[in-house]
């Protein structure tokens, strides 16, 4: 079970707060999840918002600590960990589409950094189970169901997509 120390109260929403509601574990989290950034040097260096690298360094050693992110040996670069997302953080899809959708309903978001967000509301509860399951396979190792086509490359496609294309109004 993730838990942090001593937690200020009981309620689900406190101690969920407690463990990812930082300004950084969420975004690291993101680029992890929908980036396929899974090197301290991807994180680093791929995100809009620019991390520090004391406080990357920070929130990784945290996120492990707290059982949402795994770090192993990188069998490809002897040199490099490999990051992982656990099946906890995995199980955050469903809040960062929620997230992602509330998002482009209140603020003033860029088109092409939230065109992810608006695919996952779109998709709704189906899409986000088949991107959990995809994502299970490429950090956990559990096969997604045969002939499931991939959402990471579904996502990617419409972000590369609003890149090349006309500029959008913001809504």
């Amino acid at each position: 079970m993730i838990h942090s120390a001593e937690p200020r109260s009981g309620c689900p929403i406190n101690l969920a707060l407690e463990v990812i509601g930082d300004r950084w574990s969420l975004l690291i989290i993101r680029d992890m999840m929908f980036g396929d950034r899974r090197h301290f040097r991807a994180l680093l260096t791929r995100s809009e918002e620019r991390i520090a690298t004391n406080i990357l360094a920070d929130r990784l050693q945290r996120l492990t600590r707290l059982g949402l992110i795994t770090s192993a040996p990188d069998p490809r670069h002897r040199q490099r960990h490999l990051l992982s997302l656990t099946e906890p953080a995995i199980q955050l899809v469903p809040v960062m589409a929620q997230l992602g959708a509330w998002g482009r309903r209140h603020l003033p978001v860029t088109p092409s950094l939230s065109v992810r967000a608006e695919s996952l509301e779109r998709g709704g509860p189906p899409l986000w189970d088949r991107f959990m399951d995809e994502l299970r396979e490429l950090h956990l190792g559990i096969p997604r169901p045969a002939g499931t086509p991939s959402v990471l490359k579904e996502l990617t496609e419409a972000y590369q997509a609003e890149l090349s294309g006309p500029e959008r109004e913001v809504t």
